[in-house]
């Protein structure tokens, strides 16, 4: 069975004991960990993003108009 990996959150709080420990006890400091990189999407991705975004914005202003015609009716 393969091994649990740990969350971000679990690992730096890891991190943090091992720091205070290290201060109580006269340790050096561990060495600073590195920060993951993000991957780069690939455009295709972006434009379907966007588009995905358009087609929210699209929806969200349709509802909006729906909404006013309904309390217009309403008068």
């Amino acid at each position: 069975m393969a091994a649990k990996k740990k969350s971000v959150l679990a690992q730096r709080v890891n991190e943090l004991e091992d720091a205070v420990t290290r201060l109580f006890t006269g340790e050096p400091p561990a060495p600073k960990r590195k920060k993951a990189k993000r991957k780069a999407k690939p455009k295709a991705a972006k434009a379907k993003a966007a588009v995905k975004k358009a087609g929210r914005k699209v929806k969200k202003a349709a509802k909006k108009v729906a909404r006013k015609a309904k309390r217009k009716a309403r008068r």
